[in-house]
């Protein structure tokens, strides 16, 4: 990352630690000449009034530093968008799936990364678009993942599911989860999905709460496009792309799912291996 002199930083609202790693922070980057671009969460940690939106944070950046955890994450990466920008991603807190460098590896990973040491792990997303009425109504962008669910006032929805216009089945359930390598340790592993190594090329189908308990997870490759034709009446289903943003669904809209052209760049500390990270957050057995 040669040529480094500009830097976003997006944190977490409420951490316990930001009012005591933003000012340190602030101050050993402007000692090495590097501008810092801020939201007002980190402004506000700093004790400054010069915060900018989050949107707006990343122009002009050569990557962005995340302070919190993995939902931080996520926003951070809505407002990259499609810039191809890595993220230096810090937990606050315990050990994320995404925010894998800790408070205390900060400057070394940062000199790291400054010197051009580091390694970039790249995370594949997902593209997103509602058709209503034959006509494009509405388009999103995932790192995570897609989800169409009931309504709090609906029961069971039915949405009709088709890979590649070969038809899969009717779920008659809670809801559909489309999730990315990345997004399958997220809500998709809650709902009983199959956890998928970064790299495999693959989006996996889970449903919530299905009726029939016989409709199990299914993993397609993301050369794939998925359909999701929604059946359930006016207002009863809701899609969210990586649990921020959404709408309502009304019935007969075709909600269409591609493998994204944009990549996630994470910037990941050279000691920890994917398989660390899944040994520490889920507890399994150490050798």
């Amino acid at each position: 990352m040669d040529g480094i002199n500009t830097v976003g930083i997006i944190s977490k609202p409420d951490a316990e630690r930001g009012n005591s790693v933003v000012p340190g922070l602030l101050q050993w980057l402007e000692q090495r000449g590097i501008t810092a671009r801020y939201d007002h969460v980190t402004a506000a940690y700093a004790g400054r009034s010069d915060g900018l939106d989050r949107e707006i944070v990343p122009q002009q950046c050569q990557f962005v530093i995340v302070l919190g955890g993995d939902g931080t994450l996520l926003s951070a990466a809505a407002a990259i968008g499609d810039r191809e920008i890595p993220l230096f991603a810090v937990n606050l807190g315990s050990l994320g799936f995404l925010t894998a460098i800790t408070v205390e590896e900060i400057y070394p990973e940062l000199d790291r990364a400054l010197r051009g040491e580091h390694r970039i792990g790249h995370r594949r997303m997902i593209d997103c678009s509602v058709v209503r009425d034959g006509a494009p109504f509405a388009s999103y962008l995932a790192l995570n993942d897609i989800v169409v669910s009931k309504t709090a006032e609906a029961q069971m929805i039915d949405l009709e599911t088709h890979v590649d216009q070969h038809f899969v089945c009717s779920y008659k359930s809670d809801g559909l989860i489309v999730a990315t390598p990345t997004g399958s340790t997220a809500y998709s592993l809650s709902a009983g999905g199959p956890i998928i190594f970064p790299t495999v090329p693959a989006f996996s189908i889970t449903p919530i709460c299905p009726h029939t308990l016989t409709n199990r997870p299914v993993i397609v490759p993301d050369s794939a496009e998925i359909h999701i034709i929604c059946r359930a009446p006016d207002g009863a289903a809701y899609l969210n792309a990586d649990g921020k943003i959404g709408e309502h669904l009304k019935e007969g809209d075709h909600v269409v799912l591609r493998r994204s052209a944009h990549t996630l760049n994470l910037i990941r500390p050279p000691r920890l291996l994917y398989f660390d990270v899944l040994r520490q957050k889920l507890n399994w057995g150490k050798r």
